[in-house]
């Protein structure tokens, strides 16, 4: 006689799994109601459903930011497609995720995944059953932790719903101005706080390049080096955060808008959603009639 399956059983297993109504009651009815083996063999189900679509490429999704306390975590999690950023579940796991991580402050990847979560599941486990809930392959790409001292002050800025996550730290100023300064590294992009921080190696290049650009231009050698020198600045002014034209303010750089906040920049991180991933193009047409051809 098959056991009977409860609405009370599939509600916990949901609650514990994150798994579909209809795949919570199979697995406690392969089961047979005990409760650990429906959770194991949901995480099989997962793992071989992870494992099918390990070769997809996944370059949408979310980055999140958490604070916690002295330290702040900038994370990205990734999906096949866009739609799954509007997903609650997967909206929730990200938070969830972005949260261990700023208060567990895992030391790299490896143990990023081994992390767990509020609810006792390690990230690794839960990135699986994702995968195996939504349907589309969900990856735990990066995280960075951010810390500030006692006089520091975190700003954070999440731009389209997460499709941007930006976070500035500053040594003094407050949380507005460290804000300010977030909307602006998530719009403006830099790469570099100041030309201090710029590899020597990338100044000999791009200086080498313009050198070579003054003498095309047919420029007398005696002012070539001053015309490299200001181009040169300029090139600085662009990709460091300090000389950058404020957003708010073009009438002066981020570090005269902080510093008039009793403040400077001492470190920001910018996550952009799929920046680097070569993405494939879908034909989702072919791809549905597969599925319904199998």
């Amino acid at each position: 006689m098959a056991t009977k399956i409860t609405a009370a059983q599939v509600k916990e297993l949901r609650e514990k799994s994150g798994a579909g109504m209809m795949a919570a009651k199979k697995a406690l009815v392969s089961a047979e109601g005990d409760m650990d083996k429906a959770m194991e063999l949901l995480r099989e189900k997962g793992v071989k459903t992870a494992a099918k679509k390990s070769g997809r490429v996944a370059a949408e999704g979310l980055t999140d930011i958490a604070i916690n306390g002295d330290t702040a975590a900038v994370i990205e999690v990734n999906s096949e497609t866009d739609f799954v950023a509007n997903n609650k579940d997967f909206q929730a796991l990200v938070q969830s995720i972005a949260d261990a991580i700023a208060a567990n402050k895992p030391a790299d990847m490896d143990a990023a995944q081994a992390t767990k979560l509020a609810d006792g599941t390690t990230i690794a486990d839960a990135v699986v059953n994702a995968t195996a809930t939504i349907g589309e392959k969900i990856s735990f790409r990066r995280f960075q932790l951010l810390t500030k001292g006692a006089d520091g002050h975190f700003g954070s800025y999440r731009h389209m719903g997460g499709r941007i996550a930006a976070i500035t730290v500053l040594d003094g100023g407050d949380d507005a101005t460290a804000k300010d300064v977030a909307m602006h590294v998530a719009a403006i992009n830099p790469q570099y706080i100041s030309g201090a921080d710029v590899p020597a190696e990338t100044l000999a290049t791009e200086k080498a390049k313009l050198v070579e650009e003054a003498k095309t231009e047919g420029k007398p050698e005696k002012i070539v080096e001053k015309i490299v020198e200001g181009r040169l600045n300029k090139f600085l002014a662009e990709i460091c955060l300090d000389d950058q034209e404020f957003i708010k303010d073009s009438d002066q750089t981020v570090a005269q808008f902080v510093k008039a906040h009793n403040g400077n920049v001492t470190g920001f991180v910018r996550y952009e959603v799929g920046e680097g991933i070569e993405k494939q193009e879908k034909d989702f047409l072919s791809e549905i009639q597969s599925e319904l051809n199998r």
